[in-house]
């Protein structure tokens, strides 16, 4: 074991921060929409929401780097059409084309696919009197495809978790902690440091980098929860006590939820809170 991972989480501690500098101290893993504004910076990407998912891979990310999605299986190309159409005609389908019904990267000559989302007959199954498409249930729902591109990098979780007593099952874990499992398994670190993953809120506002931007909650909800991040996290923690984590602070001097320890994690021998001034001087 050797080695360290900083896995970057997209919570708002982490914003406005030059990170490229890690890049010499070790692999960088990065959660969802962290592509779209550093695609240099990341070793490793890790996505767990259908839209986000399709998103990255037609990007282009996963012929580039390892990419962990949820859910990702593959299928022969030549099933497309019969899966696609399901007793759909062709003006039925070519109005759902049209109509958004599909998000699909290029298909060219790939000879596989991944599919997710609703079946094309309910989303526009409502036909007019005088056989035209109504548009009800048009939008409310689409199917969302990726065409296989090599060289591609691309896996599924369900294949690559292992839980202790050796199931092999997908955890269902958010996107954050499923990144610090697949980071655990593919580098075997001996530390890790947490950043960007805030857990909690500054204020009474959603704490992400992306909010109100595609696939994203919007910017005046409230908080999400915390409670199932914390729980997941303390899983890995304790799942690995021989690996160190540490969770880093933009301030580390409890001023608020964000920059205090969680009270979850209390006892957890393995694991520390830092700033980032404290980081600079372990990585020195």
């Amino acid at each position: 074991m050797a080695g360290r991972v900083f896995c970057l989480g997209n919570g708002e501690s982490r914003k406005d921060k030059d990170l490229y500098w890690l890049r010499q101290h070790g692999k960088v893993y990065g959660c969802n929409a962290i592509y779209r504004d550093h695609p240099d910076l990341i070793d490793c990407l890790t996505a767990v929401d259908h839209g986000m998912i399709h998103e990255v891979y037609h990007s282009g990310m996963a012929n580039k780097i390892p990419c962990f999605f949820r859910g990702w299986s593959k299928v022969p190309a030549h099933t497309y059409d019969a899966i696609i159409r399901d007793g759909l005609g062709d003006e039925e389908l070519k109005k759902a084309e049209e109509l958004g019904g599909i998000v699909s990267n290029e298909r060219g000559d790939s000879m596989e696919y991944v599919l997710h989302g609703a079946n094309l007959k309910g989303i526009v199954n409502v036909l007019k009197k005088d056989g035209g498409i109504t548009e009800k249930n048009i939008n409310h729902a689409t199917i969302k495809v990726s065409w296989i591109k090599e060289p591609d990098y691309s896996f599924g979780l369900e294949a690559y978790s292992v839980e202790q007593n050796g199931t092999r099952r997908d955890f269902g874990w958010a996107c954050g902690a499923t990144s610090g499992y697949v980071a655990v398994k593919q580098e075997k670190p001996c530390e890790i440091y947490l950043i960007g993953h805030d857990i909690n809120s500054h204020n009474d506002k959603i704490n992400n980098i992306y909010k109100s931007t595609k696939h994203y909650t919007a910017k005046d909800n409230s908080p999400t929860p915390g409670i199932n991040w914390i729980n997941q996290w303390k899983t890995l923690f304790q799942w690995f006590p021989e690996i160190k984590f540490y969770k880093v602070n933009e301030y580390n001097d409890s001023r608020d939820k964000v920059n205090g320890p969680i009270l979850e994690w209390q006892g957890i021998d393995n694991l520390e809170y830092i700033d980032y001034s404290r980081l600079d001087s372990l990585l020195k």
